[in-house]
């Protein structure tokens, strides 16, 4: 279907950071497949461990016990403030999860008209019904109402209007750390730590969606650990599986208490081949020294964007973000910075807010950010 304004080339393989077409081009990939590609094209490490498994065992379902999801399960609640994990096969369905355990949680309970969950505007959690409904962006919407009712909007950053939207049917509160789609937007420590505090006050579920700034992305392994606090239920996708589709829907104990046998499932979600990828993507991600370096790098294109901003004020106005989840405003249209620094061999990600998302894998070293920063300068100039 003809859903996708694709640009018109066609990539015939990827080595590290760069993408190769099939017209000869070279591309520096700082879109990384929308956050997706943490350690870059065909990674030694990854292409191993996926042949290996590959030549094991593909599939099985989950009327069986899974080894690899086991494994990966462990280390991921070990790493982080979750007891128990669901896999899926996309952010999307993580996000469903999770969006599930906060109504169930509460029925259990014996709370059944808690149900309602409080969303953000400009938010992006994946493209199902139910997802569309929490964002509730007209160009996600339109055409596919009636919208699922259950999720009260209110603006990014605001804990009054949060306050202000809590009633006693109010389940859960659901926020990304840093909004990627809606440009870049990074919730302060300040609001975080709010959120959390309101959920503690009124007996609510914090849920954070973490799909794209999670796995490493801004320095931390989570984003949320920069405000120092623990969700209750977290989704996960993107870089957890290094360009393997792969979801997860991490949550503690308690919130998950309600999500017993029989009240969710999936067919291919945490698969054999998925979970021996996921591991292996953990494997790196948790290496002594790797978030140190995503700091280290991310600070280094920061201060260079930063530069960029300086000297060429009338392209780029802002930089936004953290580690290596970046965004550039935009003064001339966002769709045409992205095409002419394609043009020019680096790939970006368009974005809400008129941002070009700059989201390069994480092992890229000192010399990709130059030369990335050189394609932006020259492409700035261009069009001034």
């Amino acid at each position: 279907m003809p859903t996708y304004a694709r640009a018109d080339i066609v990539f015939e393989r990827g080595e590290g950071p760069y993408l190769y077409a099939t017209d000869g081009r070279r591309f520096l990939d700082f879109a990384a497949g929308v956050a997706v590609n943490v350690l870059g094209h065909a990674n030694p490490y990854l292409v191993e461990a996926l042949t290996v498994q590959a030549n094991k065992l593909w599939h099985t379902s989950n009327l069986f016990r899974v080894a690899g999801q086991e494994s990966l399960a462990t280390r991921l609640t070990a790493a982080t403030f979750a007891d128990t994990v669901f896999f899926t096969n996309s952010g999307a369905e993580a996000w469903e999860c999770g969006a599930k355990l906060v109504r169930k949680y509460h029925y259990e309970k014996g709370d059944k008209g808690r149900h309602r969950i409080i969303t953000f505007e400009q938010a992006f959690h994946g493209r199902t019904l139910a997802a569309v409904s929490a964002a509730q962006q007209e160009k996600l919407i339109k055409g596919f109402g009636p919208l699922l009712d259950g999720f009260d909007l209110v603006p990014f950053g605001d804990l009054e209007a949060v306050r202000a939207a809590i009633t006693d049917q109010t389940a859960g509160i659901c926020v990304e750390p840093i909004q990627g789609e809606g440009g870049i937007r990074a919730g302060s420590v300040e609001f975080l730590r709010g959120l959390r505090e309101i959920c503690d006050q009124h007996g609510l579920l914090l849920f954070l969606d973490e799909i794209q700034c999670g796995m490493g992305r801004t320095g931390k392994l989570f984003a949320h650990e920069w405000a120092g606090i623990t969700p209750d239920v977290m989704a996960v996708a993107k870089g957890i599986g290094g360009g393997f589709p792969l979801g997860a829907c991490l949550a503690t104990e308690k919130a998950a208490s309600g999500m017993t046998a029989g009240t969710h499932g999936s067919t291919y979600g945490g698969n054999p081949l998925a979970t021996a990828v996921g591991n292996a993507v953990l494997d790196k991600v948790l290496e002594p020294g790797f978030l140190d370096h995503v700091l280290r790098v991310g600070g280094l294109l920061q201060d260079r964007l930063a530069g960029l901003v300086a000297e060429n004020p009338s392209v780029f106005t802002a930089v936004r973000g953290q580690g290596l989840m970046l965004g550039l405003v935009c003064g001339p249209a966002v769709g045409d910075v992205v095409a002419k620094l394609r043009a020019n061999g680096l790939l970006s990600v368009p974005a809400g807010d008129n941002v070009v998302r700059l989201l390069p894998p994480l092992n890229i070293g000192d010399a990709e950010v130059e030369e990335a920063v050189a394609i932006l300068s020259k492409t700035a100039k261009e069009l001034v």
